[in-house]
């Protein structure tokens, strides 16, 4: 006698998986309605898609033809429907959405792109000379001149000044109330220097410094001036 093979019976496996759907509650009249929704894909082009989009249909009577209708116009604008609520079942027909229970509120609030924050640079560098009538200004850090500052010209800088070679010109650092902010040079014979608003002319730089590296800086409300070596 032969044995009978026991029929193994396939499991279905159910799963659930949740997705945030954009609830869209239509308004009388339907054609404003449907140009809100148009302006909104103006604005942003790719808003609804790929998002699933239910229709609550409990704020309007619309007959059946009606709900056509409507489904059309959403279709026509690429944006599918995952399931009707709001309305009795008979008013549906097999070819639309299913009716849908159960939905919970939540808030969906859209992406903005995320902005890059760039720091301002803290410091300029001038790899060459600055020649007389020119003018640099930098509010935003440190100026550092590889060359000379000529007779006439002149640098501004929120922070401080440094000159690899002879500043003749003038120069204001700190012009954004850096008071701590210097200014350093390899030759000076400057026309002008300030920092924080305080400042010295030619006439008052000690004649010994003159030709010499110097740094001038502020200690209180007045001006030093000093050799570098």
């Amino acid at each position: 006698m032969e044995a009978v093979a026991k029929i193994q019976r396939q499991m279905v496996r159910l799963r659930g998986r949740s997705y945030v759907a954009f609830v869209f509650v239509p308004t009388v009249p339907i054609l404003d309605w449907l140009q809100e929704i148009d302006a909104t894909i103006v604005r942003s082009p790719g808003f609804f898609a790929g998002r699933p989009v239910v229709v609550d249909l409990a704020s309007v009577d619309l007959s059946q033809s009606g709900i056509n209708h409507l489904l059309a116009s959403l279709q026509d604008r690429n944006i599918r429907v995952l399931g009707i609520e709001g309305v009795e079942e008979a008013r549906l027909t097999p070819s639309m959405p299913p009716l849908l229970t159960g939905g919970r509120s939540c808030v969906i609030e859209p992406s903005a792109p995320k902005k890059v924050e760039t720091k301002p640079p803290t410091s300029l560098l001038l790899e060459s000379p600055v020649r007389s009538g020119q003018t640099i200004i930098f509010p935003e850090g440190d100026v550092t001149i590889l060359g000379s500052v000529g007779s006439g010209a002149e640098i501004v800088a929120g922070g401080s000044i440094h000159v690899y070679g002879a500043l003749r010109g003038r120069a204001m650092a700190g012009v954004n109330g850096h008071a701590s902010a210097r200014i350093y040079c390899q030759k000076i014979e400057a026309e002008l220097l300030a920092i924080d608003g305080f400042y010295q002319t030619a006439d008052d730089i000690d004649d010994a410094l003159r030709g010499r590296p110097a740094q001038a800086w502020l200690q209180g409300s007045t001006m030093r001036i000093t050799a570098l070596n």
